[in-house]
């Protein structure tokens, strides 16, 4: 890890959403209360001891940065296994699967890895790397969505596809974070970590607008197509629904649930 830039064989990463719905998603988050700051919220779980940091899945690096901000004295190391998403972030970086990290066993401090436990092919054997990489004392803060966050807009979405679909129920939006969420994310990081706690984050979302709410329905379209849901008809439904919310109630309401794990002790329970 003494380069800077470090090439490795990789496995790609699925696409949790696509171009449109990752960009509306912080106007969507913008109407939420309280708002929580997520990367400050992970650099005060690590303490001055934690000076070698691995972020995994850091994509843009939009987290990277803050990270790096809040943690000026730490050396954090952006990982992802995209190539092409590293090329323009500062060093240092390593672009390698989760899963097979060319990292000395215990030899860093802490491992991020916000909202992108999920992506992964193999999690469990991300957090066997998580915990092997680590050394004793190391931590590993991890963040998740509860299977419930956001229910709102998958309701949504499932009244205006049965509409559109003439079916007296739609079918329920499946997104990537089910495979990894908050209600299981700590038993399943106990397998690898003895000393493992959770920090739930709520909010409520209040959108008066119906547009919000529609530019952040673009991260189902790749869900929508793979289930036959013709999405612009569903979308339309979607905002007369909206619509009439509004007007009835003043408002539209989401609820917000997610969380951060962190894990220390690894290998405490035979992992």
């Amino acid at each position: 890890m003494n380069a800077d830039r470090i090439r490795a064989t990789t496995d790609r990463l699925p696409a949790d959403r696509d171009s449109r719905g990752a960009a509306a998603r912080p106007t969507l988050y913008d109407l939420q209360r309280p708002s929580h700051d997520l990367p400050a919220l992970v650099a005060g779980t690590l303490s001055d001891v934690h000076r070698t940091v691995l972020d995994l899945g850091c994509g843009d690096g939009t987290h990277l940065a803050r990270l790096r901000s809040e943690r000026p004295a730490a050396t954090v190391v952006g990982v992802d296994a995209e190539p092409g998403r590293l090329e323009d972030l500062p060093p240092p970086v390593l672009c390698a699967a989760a899963a097979q990290l060319p990292v000395t066993t215990e030899s860093v401090d802490a491992v991020l890895a916000l909202h992108a436990l999920y992506h992964l092919p193999d999690i469990d054997a991300a957090l066997a790397e998580a915990a092997r990489v680590l050394k004793p004392g190391g931590v590993l803060v991890a963040s998740t969505n509860a299977a419930d966050d956001k229910r709102e807009l998958d309701d949504l979405f499932q009244a205006a596809a049965a509409d559109v679909l003439g079916t007296a129920e739609g079918p329920r939006p499946v997104h990537l974070s089910d495979r990894f969420p908050l209600e299981t994310a700590a038993a399943q990081i106990e397998e690898h970590f003895a000393d493992v706690s959770v920090r739930e984050l709520t909010g409520t979302i209040t959108a008066g607008d119906p547009a919000p709410v529609l530019e952040h329905l673009g991260s189902y379209r790749v869900w929508a197509a793979q289930t036959g849901v013709p999405f612009d008809a569903a979308v339309n439904r979607a905002r007369e629904r909206l619509e009439a919310a509004i007007a009835a109630e003043g408002a539209f309401t989401v609820t917000t649930r997610q969380g951060v794990v962190r894990a220390a002790d690894p290998g405490g329970t035979g992992g």
